[in-house]
Order: structure tokens, then sequence, then C-alpha cells
């Protein structure tokens, strides 16, 4: 295991490893579901939000798990970046000319305020069929998952013929620089198995409704619209005011919608969509979309539905406002942020030129804010979609599985705009009701994680045959 001593330092890899003797990493075994569930707590326990500096310790910590299981220290690669880190495991093939398969995740959470909590987000707790904790559906369930999976490959001593590449972001909840390290790095592989996407849906009765292979996901994009003025003495008021240039470049983007888009991914989804809603009017709708993405009138009726709205379209919406100086003042500067999601394939600077012929204010500012990064929807590979359905439909025989484009991004993003075919394949089922990702009491069923296992163990092993 490699691991940089100037930014862990002695004080800190001592604390790490008490924690870890302390803590005694589980053995794992084949299909255990209770070892894997260890995993998961013990992963929680760790606060690995933005500046706790907490994600290197949880990154020692899974490394632990897979030496047990047999991984030599060459084969893990624990890499410091700032206060976070990334890790990488290698199960090496039998055929070092074929590419490698990655499986993703990421080790950091978002903040949680534990005052708001009815239990402490960082103390795992195992209550009424789940276990309640930050980070325990995003992400660190599936990262358990695909632990244990490498552990229990290792120990039955399976030789895959690709290699097998876990890797583990360290910041995908924020900048993700970790995320774009590990894309460089690993460009050449032949497909990544994404565990932070896709997933299965439960109705409310817990039985299974469908899952979604993603195999898609919108851009994330911000721009900060800006308006300056000498300002002056409030009790004579201008015409330049920038807070009303401000407030009329709001109202022509609220008045604007940018025109229909689909791939193929959303046109399945609609597709299985309309099915469901059968007869209804919005199941009507649906069908007529599906049927014709061109169809502006469609488009709008379901864009006025939030399942709906970001899967027919890019969207672009006001997030966050600021300006003037002093209550009796005139503002010397207004601006506001808006928060685009675009479609696949879409240039992000398409959508701030158009951003900047809608506010129509030549006066105005548009500055486009971070480095974002477009990617277009991943081809949907047959030797993919075969061991997914395999692996699904073993756990709920003839269920259906559908691709599908996310309107939220993941680490997916980085490895696709450099041309890797990345699939996010979660095994985690969850009612609607239960999903908490980000919010408060997040919380995972402990039903589901056999088969979870089971699920993950079937999709790598088919693949990398």
């Amino acid at each position: 295991m490699k691991l940089s001593a100037t930014y862990l330092g002695s004080a800190l890899m001592a604390l790490v490893l008490m924690t870890l003797v302390l803590c005694g990493a589980p053995a794992m075994a084949a299909s255990d579901p209770e070892a894997a569930k260890d995993v998961l707590k013990r992963s929680v326990a760790f606060e690995s939000s933005l500046g706790k500096g907490q994600v290197p310790a949880l990154a020692a910590y899974y490394a632990s798990v897979l030496k047990q299981a047999g991984y030599a220290d060459g084969d893990i690669e624990i890499t410091p970046m700032g206060e976070t880190a990334t890790l990488a495991a290698t199960l090496k093939g039998s055929n070092p000319k074929l590419k490698p398969i990655l499986l993703s995740g990421h080790m950091d959470v978002v903040a949680a305020n534990k005052a708001d909590w009815t239990r402490d987000p960082f103390v795992p707790v195992e209550e009424n069929g789940y276990i309640f904790g930050r980070g325990a559906e995003d992400n660190k369930y599936d990262v358990a998952m695909m632990i244990s999976t490498m552990a229990r490959l290792k120990k039955e001593g399976f030789r895959p013929k690709r290699s097998i590449i876990l890797l583990l972001s360290g910041d995908e909840e924020t900048s993700m620089t970790t995320t774009r390290a590990l894309a460089q790095k690993y460009k050449d592989a032949e497909l990544l198995l994404n565990g932070d996407g896709g997933g299965g849906t439960l109705g409310e009765d817990g039985k299974p409704v469908l899952y979604k292979i993603q195999a898609g996901e919108k851009t994330y994009a911000d721009f900060e619209v800006s308006f300056t003025d000498p300002g002056g003495h409030s009790s004579a008021p201008t015409a330049t005011n920038p807070v009303y240039r401000m407030a009329k470049a709001i109202g022509r983007l609220e008045a604007f919608k940018f025109p229909p888009m689909s791939n193929e991914l959303t046109r399945a989804t609609l597709k299985v969509a309309a099915g469901r809603a059968g007869g209804s009017d919005i199941g009507a709708v649906l069908a007529r979309y599906a049927a014709d993405p061109t169809d502006v009138a469609a488009a709008d009726q379901l864009s006025t539905h939030p399942e709906f709205i970001g899967q027919v379209r890019t969207t672009c919406i006001p997030t966050m406002v600021n300006g003037g100086h002093a209550e009796n003042a005139l503002p010397q500067r207004a601006a506001f942020n808006i928060n685009c999601r675009i479609f696949p394939g879409v240039p992000v600077e398409t959508v701030k030129a158009e951003l900047v012929r809608v506010i129509a204010d030549s006066s105005a500012t548009v500055t486009t804010k971070d480095d974002p990064t477009s990617s277009d929807a991943s081809p949907l590979r047959k030797d993919v979609t075969a061991a997914v359905t395999k692996a699904v439909r073993a756990r709920y025989p003839g269920l259906e599985v559908v691709p599908g484009m996310d309107a939220g991004a993941t680490d997916s993003l980085y490895f696709r705009a450099l041309g890797v075919p990345c699939y996010g394949v979660a095994s985690l089922f969850t009612k609607p009701s239960d999903s908490f990702a980000h919010g408060l009491n997040e919380r995972v069923p402990v039903a589901g994680i056999g088969a979870s296992l089971d699920q993950w163990y079937s999709v790598v092993t088919d693949l990398s045959k």
C-alpha cells in the first residue's frame, strides 16, 4: 500500500492503525451479509465530509479489509490529495493485454448538522430494519458491497481475464478533484461500473418495480450573471439600478425553456413510464413524447412534473442572488447564480451563449464558474446489459431492467468525457419514501444486503471472465 508519509505523518498513521486494531476489521466470507453490514456500519462512523480530514483514515480502513482477504501491499494504493485521498485496489487479470474493468464509488459524504438529526449522523444505528447514518445511501452502501465483493474474489482465488480495479474517489460531493485525477490515470479502461448510479426501485409495498442502468447523466454547470453601476444615495433613484436590471433578467430566464431533446436512454425510460401510467392523462403525454421527442407541447406538460422535467431538456434556474452594500445606498453591484443541468452531448459554451441571448442585456456579465465538463451518453453495450439483467433477475425474476439518464452528476462524468463507457449499476433497492440521500436521517434497508452482494459478484465475474 503506497501512502505519502509527508501527508499522513507518523502521528496520524499511528492513530489510523490504532483505530483499525480497536475496530477489528472483519474477515470476509463468501456471501457473508453480516460481514458486509459490518463494513457498512464502520464506514458510516467515519465523518468523511468536507473539512473533516477523515477520508484518508476511511481509505486505510477499507485497505485493511482487503489486506485481510489476501491483497498485497502493492495491490492497494492510497493517494492523498489535500485533506482527502483516493483508493485504488487491483485484482490482477490473467491477460495483461486486455483492458481492465473499473469499479467506482466515493468515500466522501455531504455535511450533516448533528443538531438536526434524530440520531447522531456519524454513529451508525441499526433500527427497524434500517441502518441510519450520513452516507449510508450515498455512497457507502454500494462501496461496502464492492469492498466485500473484491475481498470475496480474492479469498476464493478468482482469476479474471481482465484486471478488476476498484477506484474510490474522495471529493465527489464537492470539487471532484480526485475524480479528475482517477479518470486521467485510468482512462484506458474497457469500461466502468459505478455503484453511485442506477439501482432498483421498490414500491411502497416493498415489491420491486424496476431496475435502472444509468448510462448517461447531465452536465452540471453554474454561471454568474452580474450587473454593476456607480451607485449613489438612495434618495436619488436611477433607472440603471443593478437590482432592477437583475430582476428583469431573471424574469426573461423564467419565461424561457430550452428546446426538447432526447436520446435512447430517455426514450426508453419514458416509454416504460408511459406503460406504467396506463391510460391516465400523464400516461398519454408520456406516450406522445416517447413517440415524438420534438413534440414541444408534450415536453412542456412533462416539465410540470419533477420526475420528468430532467428527462426532456436542458434546465437552467436561478439559485442564489446577492447585491447592494448598504440599506441607504443605491446598489453598485447585483448578481445571481444560474444552475444548469445540461443534456448529454450539448457543449457548456453553447448553453452559455443561449443564456446571454435570453438575458438580452449587454451590460450584464455572464461568467462560467469553475470548470464544468460535459460528456455524451455511453453506448448501451449488450454485454453489460446482459450481465446486469441476469444478476437483477436472479434477485427478482422477470423484473424490468431499463437504461436511464440521471439529471445529476456522478464520478462517471469525467471518465465518460475521456471515452470510458460508464454504467451506473448500484445494487441498492429502495422505496422512494426511504430515500434520504443528502437529507436528514439518511438510511438503507438491511434486508437487501445479501442479494446486493450476489448481484455485484455475478456482474463482476461475468464481465471479467
